[in-house]
Order: structure tokens, then C-alpha cells, then sequence
């Protein structure tokens, strides 16, 4: 699997583009906003290295702080100039209020391509980057307000351990969100996204990449994923309560969440 990551993250974003018609983005704006995430909140994006979660959980947090600014200077209509600019002024300097997201991959090379990218969009403040293992996370005890993997789960050796660390290292009440492919209920669209998914992928990895062996796997990484039923016993096997799902696309992707509580 790391070879995989390893071979393909300079493509990875363009692949993805590729693969999904461009739905990915959709998909993980949907996951943000299932999220909705306050200002002081603080994150764990594991296996995010390309930084894809983390630049839009920064994008929404500072959203939200801008109308929490503009909602307290309509109540103070009798502010002067200068207490305006100043209240402005000291927004800027703390525009996630005090947010701050951990990107965490395994992999190097992803978590490059992620950094470049966050200099080159200007995205510094309240960013870190970890390398680490999602079954083996480099973090205390009940550290984060919420995890995220996206798209990533499916590629961690021990699902079951992946879960339990996401556990341990959530704060009691933060919560667990996961993006990731899953199963199609519908038959016709099922054997379509079959047929999609073995003749065109690798084709697609290899015309752009220059890489048909690694996108064969990721095919195959899908399907031997477990359905949304086993994965949501799994997710509360390893403690969370109140677990529940929702399909995108017929069951294409599927975003879970759990509390620990």
C-alpha cells in the first residue's frame, strides 16, 4: 500500500478529478458541512497528506468566525471607526479562533505534495503535519474534538485498529467522521460502476500516471471493503455510539459518523 501512495501522489489530485468526474470535491464539501465545525475546534485528518479536508475545514471556520464578526459589529451600531477596524483588525490576526487541524498520513511523499500545496494556496495558520500511522497514532489520550479519514480506511491494514486509536484519541463527546467508498444497493448501477471500475480506472492511471498496477489495487481495495451495515458494527464495536451512515450516490461513497460519549 505505501508503494501505491508512494507512486502516485504527484497525480493523486488529478487522478482524482479523473476517476470521480470531479465528484470528490463535492463529496468531501459534503463532509465539512455534516461536520460543521466551530471556531476552537481542533481536528485529526488522518490519511489526509494531500490536504484536502484540512484546507476546507480552514476555508469554514474562517467563514463562520467572518459572520460571527459581522453579527457582533450590527449589534454594536454605535461602534466608532476605530473600534471597528480594531475589532477587524484583531479578527484577522485570529481568523480560525484558535482552530487548529493535524494532517496525519503515513506517507511522505503525500504529505510533500500536501505542503506544497498549502504554501502555494497560502493556507499556514492553524495547519500541522504529522507522520504517523492511523493504527498507531503519535497523539495523547483524548486529544481532538473530531477525526476525519477520507478515503483512507480502506487502505489501513487493521481496520479494527484504525477505530480503536481514532477512539482514544477523541476527546469524550468528539466525534468520528469517515468518508470512503462503499457498496452500490442498486443492481443495474452496481454492474455499471463495476464496468467503470476494472476497464476504465487503470486505463485512466496509466494514460495519466503511467501507473495501471496501482489504480488496479485501488479498484480492488474498494470492493473488498465491508458494506455500510459491517462497517457501522465495526465502528461501534470499537466504542462509538449513536453510529449512523449516509449514502452519496446510491452507496458510491458513504460518510460514517459515531460520538464517543
Amino acid at each position: 500500500v505505501y508503494q501505491v501512495f508512494e507512486s502516485v501522489a504527484k497525480k493523486y489530485d488529478v487522478m482524482n478529478d479523473s476517476m470521480t468526474l470531479g465528484i470528490h470535491r463535492v463529496w468531501k464539501d459534503i463532509l465539512m458541512h455534516k461536520m460543521n465545525p466551530s471556531p476552537g475546534t481542533l481536528l485529526l485528518d488522518v490519511a489526509g497528506g494531500t490536504g484536502d479536508i484540512a484546507f476546507r475545514f480552514i476555508n469554514y471556520v474562517r467563514s463562520v468566525r467572518e459572520r460571527q464578526l459581522q453579527r457582533k459589529l450590527k449589534h454594536h451600531q454605535n461602534l466608532s471607526w476605530q473600534e471597528i477596524s480594531e475589532s477587524y483588525q484583531e479578527d484577522k490576526f485570529k481568523s480560525l479562533g484558535d482552530s487548529q487541524v493535524v494532517v496525519c498520513d503515513i506517507n511522505k511523499e503525500m504529505l510533500k505534495v500536501g505542503k506544497q500545496k498549502a504554501q502555494h494556496l497560502g493556507y499556514s495558520e492553524g495547519l500541522s503535519w504529522v507522520l504517523g500511522n492511523a493504527e498507531e497514532l503519535p497523539f495523547d489520550d483524548d486529544k481532538f474534538d473530531v477525526y476525519t479519514i477520507a478515503f483512507g480506511i480502506r487502505n489501513v491494514t487493521r481496520i479494527d485498529l484504525a477505530l480503536q486509536e481514532a477512539y482514544r484519541v477523541l476527546k469524550p463527546g468528539g466525534r468520528f467522521l469517515c468518508l470512503e467508498f462503499s457498496h452500490v444497493s442498486n443492481p443495474l448501477l452496481s454492474r455499471l460502476y463495476d464496468l467503470y471500475s476494472f476497464q476504465v480506472i487503470p486505463v485512466l492511471g496509466e494514460v495519466i500516471a503511467g501507473d495501471w498496477k496501482s489504480y488496479q489495487y485501488l479498484v480492488e481495495s474498494i470492493r473488498r471493503f465491508p458494506p455500510q451495515e459491517e462497517l457501522k458494527a465495526m465502528i461501534e464495536d470499537a466504542g462509538f455510539l449513536k453510529v449512523d451512515y449516509q449514502n452519496l450516490n446510491l452507496g458510491i461513497v458513504a460518510i460514517h459518523s459515531g460520538f464517543k460519549l
